[in-house]
């Protein structure tokens, strides 16, 4: 068995729409980024990458290839763990948290892990996605982004 960590922020932008978990969430921001900014899928394939020693998501995807530009991150996702499957490894389960002072997430989390569950074409059950303020502190409490960090166990085959 091997563990996986994956940690993404990025802050609020005007005019683009805000995708979390391939979900696009009503608000007033999205979040700037080269591709669409996703950090919770960015968290999963940064965590997906991390348990096998295989580089982060700026490797496999840099910020200055142009083909990643506006890319969807769900997949970019399917990408990668059709890697990880290469690899001899299939997920057992992730554990994500979004740290969010707004919007409000919690109606949009079960839509998100249908949608996760479905890029990586494994149970519901095994993705787990919560969503947390910070009481106000740090840049997410001020309102000026997200944040994501996601843990995955793999299971050798």
């Amino acid at each position: 068995m091997r563990i996986g960590i994956g940690y993404d922020a990025h802050k609020f932008k005007e005019g683009r729409s805000l995708i979390l978990g391939g979900v696009i969430i009503p608000y007033h921001y999205g979040l700037a980024g080269h591709s669409d900014a996703d950090v919770l899928t960015h968290s999963m394939i940064d965590a997906l990458l991390g348990a096998l020693s295989m580089g982060d998501i700026g490797t496999w995807f840099p910020n200055t290839d142009e083909k990643y530009a506006g890319a969807d991150s769900i997949e970019l996702l399917k990408f990668t763990y059709k890697n990880i499957l290469n690899s001899g490894y299939i997920l057992t389960n992730s554990d994500s948290v979004i740290i969010a002072q707004e919007p409000q997430l919690q109606d949009y989390l079960p839509l998100i892990r249908k949608k996760i569950s479905l890029a990586l074409n494994t149970q519901k059950d095994s993705i787990s996605v919560k969503a947390t303020t910070t009481e106000g502190m740090g840049f997410e409490g001020r309102k000026e982004g997200i944040v994501a960090q996601t843990v995955c166990l793999l299971e050798k085959k």
